[in-house]
């Protein structure tokens, strides 16, 4: 049996074209209109809560931030800054399986208030990363240095993240976890027996 199922690969690309595309597409208008660069960690990472809620398998975010990153640049060549959610998305799936997935989604106040935090401390280390990286030092300074742009990105974390949260719970509520899990228990049960 493989490691990643179908459905898992189809949630994993779905949500990496939703951020590719709309990283690649409305960023860079609400960029221009608000001069503030967080609206892609507000896509980011509510996806990639949502795709770590669904298939909770290490690999998940990384995997949607690998095929994010490919997408912007088919769409953006230039836009070398998305490494630092490469980097984000890879810090975000190790912590994640480190805290371990049942964790984080049995217990939905626990869970939500962990990803919450997930998605701020990976969204400030993408900032880090592009200020250090990808930034000429005359803009980062009219942006406050280093430490300011990782706080504009952990705001856009912080608003990614309660929108992640907030779909997967209202997802949860309805049913829609317990159905998935309820169904991977019963292949488990009929591989094993």
């Amino acid at each position: 049996m493989p490691y990643f199922q179908t459905r898992d690969l189809a949630v994993i690309t779905i949500f990496a074209a939703l951020w590719g595309v709309l990283n690649a597409t409305i960023s860079p208008v609400f960029f221009q209109l608000f001069h503030l660069p967080f609206l892609c960690d507000v896509i980011g990472f509510a996806a990639l809560i949502l795709a770590v809620w669904w298939v909770k398998k290490l690999g998940t975010a990384a995997f949607v931030g690998f095929i994010a990153t490919a997408m912007n640049f088919i769409f953006r060549p230039d836009a070398f800054h998305f490494f630092g959610f490469t980097a984000a998305s890879m810090i975000f799936d190790v912590i994640a399986s480190l805290i371990g997935y049942s964790r984080l989604f049995q217990n939905r106040i626990l869970g939500s208030t962990v990803l919450f935090a997930l998605s701020v401390f990976s969204a400030a280390a993408a900032g880090l990363i592009i200020a250090a990286f990808f930034m000429e030092p005359a803009a980062l300074g009219r942006w406050g240095g280093t430490l300011a742009w990782s706080g504009l990105h952990a705001l856009g974390g912080a608003i990614g993240g309660a929108v992640g949260v907030s779909l997967m719970n209202a997802l949860t509520a309805r049913g829609i976890a317990a159905k998935d899990t309820e169904v991977a228990e019963a292949q488990r049960t009929a591989h094993d027996g």
